[in-house]
Formats: C-alpha cells, structure tokens, sequence
C-alpha cells in the first residue's frame, strides 16, 4: 500500500509588505516509486525536504502537477528523470506526450479532475493504511496563513476562493472529494483527517 509524507507544508504569507506563496509538497511512495504531488516554488525548503528523505531529483520517478499556477509547478523542471503528469497527459523531458489512464502508470493511485479553482485542476487519492483515503486536494481546498482554517463539510463546500473561475464546478468538484476522502492534504494550510 502507498505510502505519503507532506514534504512541505503549503503557505500564504505576508512578509514586511511582500506576499509569500509555495503549495504544499506530498511525497508518495509505491511500488518502489517515488512520487510528488506539486513541487511548489521555494526550492530552498525542498531541496532540504528531499535531502532529509535522502533523495535527489534525480531519484523522482512521477511529479504530478495539479494545476499550472506557478506556486504549484515552477520547480516542475528540476526533476529531469521524472515523467510529469497533469490532469490528463504525461510528458517527458524528450518532447513526447501521451494520455493516462487517470491513473499514476503502475499504481492504483488516482488522478481526479476536479475543476473550478482552475479548469485543469486536478485531486491525487490515494489508499494509505495509515490515512485511509488521502485527497491531496490542491487548491481545491486552501487558506493564507492569517485565516483559520475550517474542517467541517459545510465549511469546506462554501469556502471563499478568491482565484476562482467557476463557482458552481468548484462546489461539484469539492463535493466529490469531500464524499470520498478521510484525510486531506490542502494546497496551502494544515493538513487534515477529515469526518464525514
């Protein structure tokens, strides 16, 4: 069974005046591969991430990349080995593309599209003994650090997006995670079990 680790916890934060952004890093491992959900864009904190797991870019089989805002995938590039996934293509670092499954090739690790905070927005799940079910959800669900951060479902289904770009979409996508997930790990805040 997959195994995860929050690399990075994702954040929003103002500095002396400056906006301070970088999602949160999900390493998975299964199936003697090494996975990451986002790479976020402080590449400072994830060098020292993967240091402490005691990998290299190098050692990175799949980078899925949720959507294609910049705090999400600027680092995308480093990881020359790996093959890089988004909501519905592979590609690789030769030029080729082609279609997944919706899966992550050789797991059962799936890849939801989920619309509506961006068009190409995608959730990774994935089975995990210690979890359960774990949505790495992105910015389907998310907060800057000065706001509390809510868990309850009602909270959760209305929670203000303020890059949204379909309101109703964002509300079905964050529904069909919601009924799904036992834990999740949000694009920018804390991660959380979460209690239907």
């Amino acid at each position: 069974m997959a195994k995860i680790k929050v690399l990075i916890e994702g954040y929003v934060k103002k500095i002396h005046g400056d906006e301070y952004a970088s999602s949160s890093v999900t390493l998975i491992r299964d199936h003697n591969l090494n996975i990451l959900v986002d790479t976020g864009m402080n590449r400072r904190l994830l060098m020292e991430a993967l240091k402490k797991e005691n990998l290299k870019p190098a050692d990175i089989n799949y980078v899925v990349i949720t959507h294609r805002h910049l705090d999400h995938c600027l680092l995308a590039g480093i990881f020359y080995n790996a093959k890089i996934l988004d909501d519905g293509s592979i590609y690789s670092f030769d030029g080729r593309l082609a279609d997944h499954e919706k899966k992550i090739p050789g797991t059962e690790i799936e890849i939801i599209s989920t619309p509506g905070h961006d068009q190409f927005h995608c959730v990774v799940l994935v089975d995990t003994a210690e979890y359960g079910k774990v949505a790495i959800a992105a910015d389907l669900l998310w907060w800057p650090d000065d706001k509390e951060q809510l868990t309850d479902e009602q909270s959760l289904l209305n929670l203000n997006d303020p890059y949204l770009k379909d309101k109703d979409a964002l509300y079905k996508s964050r529904k069909k995670i919601l009924e799904v997930a036992d834990y999740i790990v949000p694009g920018h805040g804390k991660p959380f079990k979460f209690k239907h």
